[in-house]
């Protein structure tokens, strides 16, 4: 993707024909839940940017209607791949990913007649199907072994179907047409099985399988074997599928070939995910079930890795938004800053690079904004969709400098405030002037796109943001919790200008941070609901519903604190907590939905904001009961993975959560919850540039005693420290220490 070519500070950009031609499309929501088949137990494995969405057999259903496949830059290259025995599907007894890019499926036959008549009785063959998914050299590598426990020899029919068709991921999730390229019909060459397509933005996209040993019948679409197994003994299927784009045609078939030395290949893949895990920091507990939901938060992270360019940065989830987006890949550094500092750094220098530089209604563009979402497939190339990149989000931007400020705190470094200065003032001036195009002194919203979002806050589905009667809110719109990302970021990002000599801005910002917490605490309180609105919209009418928003604004400072009581009150009576997390929106509401989108179901890593926001103001039970609720659901999905959100049912209905169907698993800011969480129990409060972490107010949950945390760093410093029940209360020790830090404890 080009950097911007020029700088058009200020100046307005024309239409694209093909823009305009998408404008006068009905718009669309781009942030609706993908319109296909659930996809709540599909198996996923990653490997930086290429991905594969399995479901529990190890299959792509050849079936229309599903989001699994192999996915590389916004483009499913694989749609379909099944395994037959006899026509039939085999029957999965276990399947389990290790490491995030290697898959494992345990499998066996149903009842079967071959065609000489001899039955084969139910589990006489076990099929052990493992996958290595490679990013590097977009390969995934597949070896079936066929084993035989009968006593009898059985020549068995295997058959590999595939589907390729080069959809773009939003053509997937039935958001977006995509225009006519060219489809190469399936060709053979020898034992090679390959697609390929000319898209409309001129790049050749393929897929090629080869398979050893040969198939003895070669079909369109299907290689059909005839394996011989002996009695006891076993047969072994590799099937290698490469994939490829290229602006050349000859250059996209890739020359598909069984990879030598996966077993080198998968060992080193394993010993660089165990060093990047070995280099964060590790929390211990005598809890074998909380030890193993923290560590899946760290695969997972791991597996979230992507690169643009030079730069690292945490996708936002899988499958839909395998890509970069601002807000939550801001918000996962900063959720996971106590664990690693390094992500941010590489993140805000990436979103830094792409900092809106013009005015540009098609994509929601303005001076100083942080984009919302980076797209590469075929139909941002054609500018189809206004996301390459895209806008359209009002809180990127001050949580860009909030997370410079928070790094900063962690590090006891300048070095990368100095760097993005000029980021950070264009930042600062995009909040006070095109963020409040209507002078009411807080950051709205109204999309000029008419193919962008609707809305533009982290509840970004087109219904998220209601009105008492259940009608939407009319724009332009200011959501509770974006004015409490102004307001901290202002204050903390003061901090660094002072330290950096420039005391007439730092007093400047902390001046405009005070008189916008005066304001908000008079405009965007209820008195007849006892607490904050949603937002306010249009002439500043106020959405007067009770929604989780609020909490988040907690976690900022904006909120009084004599007003403090009553939000905490809110979120954890009946209608909004629902004994796994806080949810989205309060069950006496007129939308409320339990599996809406935004509209009543739960979010872990709203709920991980929401837990620090009450321990800002001293409500320590009940951060304690939003991690034991988050926790607990944790131990409920499958690999101790936290999907992207579920259902706002009670606990007490079902006895656990209930999945929302196309929740994205992995995904980053879920992912990076209990981490932020884990951090709050503990207290941790950095002060690298006085060489200093305060513990402040440290807790445990009843059934941890004590609990061991590892290369915690510090500045310059590494820290070890062990916290342990004593005497009523927790005693933190330090057990190992390198470099200069000093550790106080606050009660």
């Amino acid at each position: 993707m080009a950097k911007h070519e020029a700088d058009l500070r200020g100046k307005h950009v024309g239409l694209t024909a093909a823009q305009k031609r998408a404008q006068t499309k009905k718009p669309q929501n781009f942030k609706t839940p993908a319109i296909v088949h659930s996809i709540a137990d599909a198996l996923v494995i990653k490997d930086w940017d290429l991905f594969f969405v399995v479901d529990r057999e190890g299959n792509v259903p050849l079936k229309e209607g599903h989001g699994f496949g192999l996915y590389y830059h916004d483009c499913r290259y694989l749609r379909g791949y099944e395994l037959k025995i006899d026509g039939q599907q085999a029957q999965v007894l276990a399947s389990a990913t290790r490491g995030g890019f290697k898959g494992r499926f345990e499998l066996t036959n149903s009842n079967i007649q071959l065609e000489d008549g001899t039955l084969v009785d139910k589990e006489t063959i076990a099929i052990s199907w493992s996958r290595l998914l490679r990013g590097d050299n977009l390969t995934l590598n597949d070896e079936i072994m066929f084993m035989n426990s009968g006593d009898d020899s059985i020549v068995l029919p295997v058959t590999l179907s595939f589907r390729a068709e080069f959809e773009d991921v939003f053509n997937v999730r039935g958001l977006h047409k995509q225009p006519d390229g060219n489809h190469a019909p399936p060709r053979w060459e020898g034992d090679v099985l390959g697609f390929s397509y000319k898209g409309a933005d001129g790049l050749f996209r393929s897929t090629a399988i080869h398979f050893e040993p040969a198939p003895v019948r070669r079909m369109d679409r299907s290689a059909h074997f005839h394996l011989e197994l002996p009695p006891g003994e076993a047969v072994k299927l590799y099937v290698s599928l490469w994939i490829a784009e290229s602006p050349e045609r000859d250059e996209a078939m890739p020359r598909a070939r069984r990879e030598p030395n996966l077993e080198q290949v998968e060992t080193k893949l394993h010993q660089a995910s165990d060093t990047w895990l070995d280099q964060r920091t590790e929390v211990k507990t005598p809890s074998l079930l909380l030890e193993r939901v923290m560590d899946r938060c760290l695969v997972d992270l791991h597996v979230l890795r992507s690169r643009l360019g030079e730069y690292e940065y945490f996708a936002a989830g899988i499958p839909w938004y395998g890509t970069l987006f601002g807000r939550d890949s801001l918000v996962t550094a900063y959720q996971t800053l106590a664990f690693d500092s390094g992500l941010a750094e590489q993140t805000l220098r990436l979103l830094a690079q792409y900092q809106g530089r013009k005015v540009n209604d098609w994509q929601d563009e303005e001076p100083g904004k942080i984009l919302h979402e980076m797209r590469v497939g075929e139909l941002a190339r054609l500018d189809a969709i206004p996301f390459g990149p895209y806008y359209g989000s009002v809180d990127s931007t001050p949580l860009f400098i909030l997370l410079v400020a928070e790094h900063a705190a962690w590090c006891g470094d300048m070095s990368l405030f100095r760097e993005l200065k000029k980021n950070i003032e264009a930042a600062l001036g995009w909040i006070d002037n095109f963020g409040d195009p209507h002078d009411w002194g807080y950051v709205t919203y109204q999309k000029k796109s008419s193919s962008g979002l609707d809305n533009q806050g982290w509840k970004d589905s087109g219904d998220a943001i209601v009105n008492a009667d259940g009608s939407l809110a009319e724009p332009p719109i200011a959501l509770v919790e974006v004015q409490g990302y102004v307001y901290m970021a202002k204050l903390r990002i003061a901090d660094l200008y002072e330290r950096d000599g420039d005391t007439r801005q730092a007093a400047r910002l902390r001046a405009e941070a005070k008189a916008l917490k005066e304001r908000f605490n008079q405009d965007f309180w209820l008195e007849d609901l006892g607490c904050y609105a949603l937002a306010l919209q249009k002439d500043k009418r106020p959405c007067a519903v009770v929604a989780s928003n609020m909490g988040q604004a907690l976690w900022t400072g904006i909120i009084d604190h004599k007003r403090a009581r009553a939000v905490a009150d809110h979120l954890f009576a009946e209608p909004m907590y629902s004994g796994w997390g806080v949810r989205t929106l309060s069950g006496d509401a007129r939308r409320y939905n339990p599996i809406g989108y935004h509209l009543g179901t739960v979010w872990p890593h709203d709920n991980s904001l929401i837990a620090m926001g009450l321990r800002a103001y001293g409500f320590e039970d009940k951060v304690l009961a939003i991690f034991q609720g988050i926790f607990e659901a944790a131990t409920h999905f499958d690999q101790f993975r936290m999907p992207e959100l579920f259902s706002g049912f009670r606990a007490d209905q079902f006895g656990e959560p209930v999945r929302y169907p196309v929740a994205c698993h992995p995904q980053a800011w879920a992912a990076g919850a209990l981490p932020l969480l884990m951090r709050n129990l503990l207290g941790l409060v950095p002060d690298a540039f006085a060489k200093r972490l305060r513990i402040v107010r440290p807790i445990l949950p009843d059934y941890v005693n004590h609990l061991h945390v590892r290369r915690l760093r510090v500045g310059g410093a590494c820290v070890d420290l062990l916290y342990r029940r004593r005497d009523g209360g927790l005693q933190v020790t330090v057990t190992h220490q390198e470099g200069e830090l000093k550790v106080d404890v606050e009660d």
